[in-house]
């Protein structure tokens, strides 16, 4: 799960065009992408991002990827995250 708040959109945009194709490379399927949401406790986050994987092997194996941490390289400084790698409810 990510939480972000974009500060250079245009580098930003960069980004998820890189990082889409390596999450999906690695079974990583998005639930959530962006879109409407209404923050009912805290702050500061406008941006949530939840993506499935069905193990919390391959979340990590696709975060530690070359391709994903090229695209982790492009947004380093357009964004402020908070990002959790967490084992789901079976």
């Amino acid at each position: 799960m990510v939480r972000c708040h974009v500060k250079d959109t245009e580098v930003y945009g960069k980004y998820i065009e890189l990082a889409g194709p390596a999450i999906e490379k690695y079974g990583g399927r998005f639930l959530v992408r962006g879109g409407e949401q209404v923050e009912v406790e805290g702050e500061g986050y406008e941006r949530t991002v939840l993506v499935e994987f069905n193990t919390l092997e391959q979340a990590k194996a696709c975060y530690q990827s070359e391709d994903y941490q090229a695209a982790y390289k492009v947004q380093e400084k357009a964004a402020d995250r908070l990002v959790v790698l967490v084992e789901g409810v079976n």
